[in-house]
């Protein structure tokens, strides 16, 4: 390597973060859900989900193509790239009031859900992949703190969403702190397009690979045979997908993304089936706001274990086997998931959620890091992407039990300003959850046993 100066390879985290904050909102759609129900009555909670399985299927196949190109064109290039994609598709998506109900949602699946998930999945590659080849000394809190802002970016965007759309404050943990105008649900879309689009594009400027052989100072690579030990040889793609270890490893991800993402992305409504369900109509708009209030903030708090547990189950598998640590987690978020029907007080409510975040958090830490454990840094971009479709297939299957399984029990009046901007009243459909949460937690129970079964000294080219 020469002797140039190189850079300070902590701007690669900042500008990560950066990223990665915008790119997070993803997993406010809870917020909207309600909203656009009210707007669009005939719709149904399946159609309601569908714009939140397509944004996460095409932001995971998207990994896939950002990881090529980054690994060719460099990260800086790609993740402007996503950031403009991504800012386009969500003002875009603003349109879709002007249609009847069937257009409006094929609308919103192709501009929120297909350009947004090109646009977050070309972006979101380049901050892993890079602090992976700048960090080979830290890889996996690294890799949870490239990831942790994608974890935090609901805890600040879920109220801001909430405020615009009905016209209350912007609130954390419940505390009013400003307040907001109501534009409604697709104005909101705009607005959060263009922060988006200025944040990652900003961010995208500090992304740079390291010189050729680059390694920290003072730090070699660590001898034996441990899950953390780098391999002798860099894996292919091909190579990759031959191994029995990749396939074990795609159907745990899947497992854990299953239950993370059905949580996170019905976190809000789950919350107000609980709370109306306690309730007899007609709710008055001062109780449906606090409802919804509660809910968003349950979207905040849940983001914030959502980060949290990126860097800590990161850290964590840094100094044990990730193997070791992967299975603490998976039977944790297992139990969390059988028992969440049963937490229907608020407090409750946000300590089962929050475990599910927090697992689901180090799941995206610790399979990047495991990844280039276990098949190299060569071909990180491309080999991660392909890991990553587990969390698309996650992201279509989690969300869809929460909706397929959820039967309706009660319907209840409430009244509500937020779709058109004067109070009327609207029937609030009370689901029960309970059986799409007992399949989400069995299957991470039996990802539990499975993950033990990979050897890491017979994972051999094919």
């Amino acid at each position: 390597m020469s002797e140039k100066k190189v850079m300070n390879r902590w701007w690669v985290v900042v500008g990560a973060l950066i990223i990665q904050v915008s790119l997070g909102a993803v997993y406010i759609w809870s917020v909207f859900q309600s909203p656009l129900l009210e707007f669009f009555p005939t719709w149904t909670e399946t159609q309601v989900t569908l714009p939140a399985q397509v944004v996460l299927a095409f932001f995971a196949l998207s990994v896939i193509l950002g990881g090529r190109f980054q690994d060719r064109l460099g990260p800086r290039i790609v993740a402007t790239t996503g950031g403009l994609v991504l800012g386009f598709g969500l003002i875009l998506a603003r349109f879709a009031y002007t249609l009847e109900p069937t257009g409006a949602l094929v609308w919103l699946i192709l501009t929120y859900s297909v350009l947004g998930g090109i646009g977050i999945g070309v972006a979101y590659v380049c901050p892993i992949a890079t602090c992976v080849k700048w960090f080979p000394d830290k890889r996996g809190m690294v890799t949870g703190l490239a990831v942790a802002g994608f974890g935090a970016g609901a805890f600040f965007f879920a109220p801001l969403a909430r405020g615009l759309v009905c016209g209350d404050a912007y609130s954390l943990f419940n505390v009013a702190l400003f307040n907001l105008p109501q534009i409604g649900v697709f104005n909101t879309f705009m607005v959060l397009g263009i922060i988006f689009l200025v944040i990652v594009v900003a961010g995208a400027q500090l992304m740079r690979n390291p010189p050729e052989g680059y390694k920290p100072e003072g730090w070699n690579p660590p001898e034996g045979k441990t899950a953390a030990t780098a391999p002798k040889v860099d894996f292919a793609p091909g190579e990759m997908i031959r191994t029995p270890a990749f396939w074990l490893l795609w159907v745990t991800f899947f497992a854990g993304c299953t239950a993370g993402l059905q949580i996170i992305m019905k976190a809000s409504p789950i919350w107000q089936s609980f709370s109306f369900g306690e309730m007899t109509g007609p709710i008055p708009h001062s109780t449906y706001l606090s409802v919804t209030a509660m809910g968003a903030t349950a979207v905040s708090i849940l983001a914030i274990f959502n980060a949290g547990g990126r860097i800590f189950w990161g850290k964590v598998s840094d100094m044990l086997d990730r193997r070791v640590t992967l299975l603490i987690m998976f039977l944790i978020c297992g139990a969390a998931m059988l028992t969440l029907d049963f937490m229907r007080i608020f407090p409750l409510y946000l300590l089962g959620i929050s475990i599910v975040g927090l697992c689901f958090g180090g799941f995206l830490s610790v399979y990047p890091a495991l990844t280039a454990d276990f098949f190299g840094t060569k071909h990180m971009g491309v080999n991660y992407g392909l890991m990553f479709t587990a969390f698309g297939a996650g992201g279509i299957v989690g969300p869809y039990l929460a909706a397929v399984f959820m039967r309706i029990v009660d319907y209840v009046p409430y009244q509500t300003t937020c779709p058109r901007g004067t109070i009327q009243e609207v029937q609030f459909a009370v689901g029960d959850y309970s059986m799409a949460f007992w399949v989400a937690g069995g299957a991470c129970l039996i990802a539990a046993i499975l993950i033990m079964q990979i050897k890491p000294d017979k994972i051999q080219r094919k």
